[in-house]
């Protein structure tokens, strides 16, 4: 099997869960962030399933020698939390209490016809852009490594 189509079934795995968790809708996530009014604590649910499962399987996953698509593991280390990675968290988590979405509900938004996030996507594509373009660095279509 092949990197490329794992990434498309997880993907479309990924797609299908935000979709039966009604994650695309941002008014259940905004209902989630607003802890004033009317709370809806069902996406604290869908988190902790995702993490639940990330700490059950890291633990025999990461017993391998290797990865099976990879040649190696690459975890992050403290050295990689700098000005810029923190930066973007903060952009990032402002974006997505302001409007509810983030880039995977709003790709998997359209799989259930919400096309109304395309506005959302092109703000974000932009984004890419222009972050990578400030830096200095050219946009790559190569896959990152793993």
């Amino acid at each position: 099997m092949n990197r490329e189509l794992v990434a498309a079934l997880a993907g479309v795995v990924f797609g299908v869960g935000l979709g039966i968790s009604r994650m695309v809708d941002p008014a259940k996530v905004l209902g989630f962030l607003d802890i004033a009014g009317a709370w809806d604590p069902s996406l604290a649910f869908v988190m902790g399933g995702g993490v639940g499962v990330t700490m059950l399987a890291n633990r025999y996953i990461l017993k391998r020698r290797q990865p099976i698509l990879a040649a190696a593991f690459r975890m992050p280390g403290v050295e990689d939390i700098d000005r810029r990675l923190i930066g973007g968290s903060a952009l990032f988590g402002i974006g997505w209490g302001l409007v509810g979405l983030c880039p995977g509900p709003a790709v998997a938004s359209f799989a259930y016809g919400r096309s109304e996030n395309l506005l959302f996507l092109i703000a974000v594509l932009a984004g890419i852009v222009i972050a990578d373009f400030w830096s200095g660095r050219q946009v790559s279509s190569a896959p990152a490594e793993i």
